[in-house]
């Protein structure tokens, strides 16, 4: 990668950081209270999931959504081939994690947590997909 990064790298690292860092927060704090007590989630949310606690989904929020889009804003930041894949997986696994959220427990607009991070995963995608990002990456 070049010294002079295009302003979409710099977007698609700023998502990708914030995201890695809310969900280290979030994960962390739902795997750490997983009566969700800590962020103010009442156990009756989970009505219709597959999980009687937080714990479960907090661990894998922790893991994929926070570790792993670190890791990936690290690799792109290296101008690592692998980062723009990981950068579309971690997309696709925000995408699908709002998605199966809204399927199980239903769309909650207040706070509008699921909008912002469904609209962060696309906007994920279609950064990634921006030819100077694929270029500046080295996919």
């Amino acid at each position: 990668m070049s010294d002079a990064r295009p302003a979409s790298l710099w977007l698609l690292l700023t998502g990708l950081v914030f995201q890695g860092l809310s969900g280290l927060y979030g994960g962390g704090a739902l795997a750490w209270d997983s009566t969700g007590a800590v962020l103010q989630m009442p156990l009756s949310l989970l009505e219709g999931a597959p999980f009687a606690t937080y714990r479960i989904p907090g661990l894998i929020l922790f893991t994929v959504l926070g570790v792993g889009p670190l890791v990936v804003a690290a690799g792109v930041w290296r101008g690592r081939a692998w980062a723009w894949y990981g950068t579309v997986a971690v997309s696709g696994a925000l995408m699908i994690w709002i998605a199966v959220q809204v399927w199980t427990i239903g769309y909650h607009a207040e706070p509008p947590l699921q909008l912002i991070y469904g609209t962060l995963g696309v906007a994920l995608l279609i950064v990634a997909l921006r030819p100077s990002v694929r270029q500046a990456v080295g996919e």
